[in-house]
């Protein structure tokens, strides 16, 4: 459903990949709208480590790119891992932050990391220089990223945050569905605060 109102949107970043998921996401629903990135603070470690902790810096970031341009959307994504019961993860989380204040989350995209990989980030290594390390690469998160290496191919870090940016967006697309209501500032869901988010 094309969100006909949406005329700006900022991204809390300006990595090429996270502006090309965030445009081809757009050029889908909202055509006309400029899209652009602002480098702005996480609030978290440049690894962040654990859900709760991505969310925060993703969330963070959003908010921040839409207040710093008045923009009627801001979008941040944010990317960590997971200690589990079978090793280290992958999470990657994006956050929509509308003008009524709501931020709406959607991601996860958990993959498991080699151990070298995980050895190196628990020593303090973030995960693109891990696998910068591991391959001989150099700033690997500004193209197909972990994701993209580690699948060979199958799936490249702008499209797997192309998916997540989707899923942060249904509260916006399916306002009805989550109890919210269609709001005057560009279709954008205005909603009760015991609504999901």
């Amino acid at each position: 459903m094309p969100l006909a109102n949406i005329h700006h949107v900022t991204v809390g970043s300006t990595n090429p990949v996270k502006l090309a998921a965030v445009r081809a996401v757009l050029a889908r629903l909202a055509p006309d709208a400029a899209v652009d990135g602002l480098a702005v603070a996480s609030g978290v470690p440049d690894q962040p480590l654990g859900d709760v902790q991505t969310i925060e810096g993703a969330t963070t970031r959003a908010r921040s790119a839409r207040d710093a341009h008045d923009a009627d959307l801001g979008v941040g994504i944010e990317g960590g891992v997971v200690e589990t019961a079978v090793g280290m993860r992958t999470c990657a989380w994006a956050v929509v932050a509308t003008r009524d204040g709501a931020a709406h989350v959607g991601g996860s995209l958990s993959m498991p990391l080699p151990s070298t990989v995980a050895t190196l980030i628990r020593n303090g290594v973030e995960l693109g220089h891990a696998i910068d390390c591991l391959i001989g690469t150099e700033n690997i998160k500004h193209g197909p990223g972990a994701v993209g290496i580690l699948t060979e191919g199958l799936v490249n870090r702008q499209q797997a945050y192309e998916t997540i940016l989707a899923y942060a967006l249904a509260p916006v697309l399916g306002a009805e569905l989550y109890g919210g209501t269609r709001a005057e500032y560009g279709g954008l869901v205005k909603e009760d605060e015991r609504s999901p988010g």
